[in-house]
């Protein structure tokens, strides 16, 4: 209105105060530890019958294969190739699809609880069922995370602070890295790898992860910085917790 003549009043920039933003939790690879040791120390309830056999699965494919919780939850039978150990994530992020391998131990994994839940299933069932026969609740999620971190003994800061399950995701790619540091990998080989199985649009979203990683892990901080100075950006927060 106010580019074509009318009298009207225009907030200005800053008016409202910005949130504060989130900086993303990066599990140890000790806490990682404890973490899963407890999802497999799951017991039946009758609120979740199949929880015992599902959360030390679901929660190890949240993390290595750097999943976005919906897209774990949502998974169907057929979407899970227990023979050649392949995931295809359908209509994940921007409407993509994508298929991702599997770790020998997630897979081996997954065969077992397989055969303990699907033997005799429809293929267009979901992978992780819930209680009717409709895939596991966020609610339900979140409220067995929140119980794994208590015992596994990894504080939380309460509503907003974290960690957060999302961090599973963070921390998949700052140990990638570190991990390619390590081997003396070529970053600009691997990179556009890691930018493509994360599905990032751009490489300043993959950048993002070479900052933080670098401030997580202070020992590669000078040769980050050396040898790409000019795709790391500034590290702030984020906000919002993709699910």
């Amino acid at each position: 209105m106010d580019s074509v003549g009318i009298n009207v009043f225009v907030i200005p920039r800053g008016y409202y105060p910005s949130e504060e933003q989130y900086i993303p939790y990066i599990y140890t690879v000790i806490e990682l530890k404890k973490f899963f040791t407890e999802t497999d120390q799951c017991h039946i309830v009758s609120a979740c019958p199949y929880r015992h056999l599902i959360m030390p699965i679901f929660f190890r494919m949240l993390y290595s294969c750097d999943l976005r919780v919906s897209e774990v939850r949502l998974l169907k039978v057929t979407d899970v190739d227990i023979r050649n150990g392949i995931l295809t994530i359908n209509h994940s992020e921007k409407d993509n699809c994508r298929l991702l391998p599997m770790s020998d131990d997630l897979l081996e994994r997954c065969k077992a609880y397989y055969n303990s839940m699907h033997t005799f299933m429809n293929e267009n069932n979901y992978f992780f069922l819930g209680a009717t026969g409709k895939p596991m609740t966020n609610s339900n999620i979140y409220h067995n995370f929140r119980r794994f971190l208590w015992y596994a003994g990894i504080a939380h800061g309460g509503r907003g602070k974290g960690p957060r399950i999302h961090d599973f995701r963070h921390a998949f790619v700052c140990h990638c890295l570190k991990k390619w540091f390590k081997e003396k990998k070529d970053l600009s080989v691997y990179l556009p790898i890691l930018k493509t199985y994360m599905v990032h649009d751009s490489f300043h979203e993959t950048a993002y992860y070479l900052r933080m990683t670098a401030d997580v892990f202070p020992d590669i901080t000078i040769k980050l910085e050396g040898q790409y100075p000019d795709i790391i950006p500034k590290l702030g927060g984020r906000l919002n917790e993709t699910n």
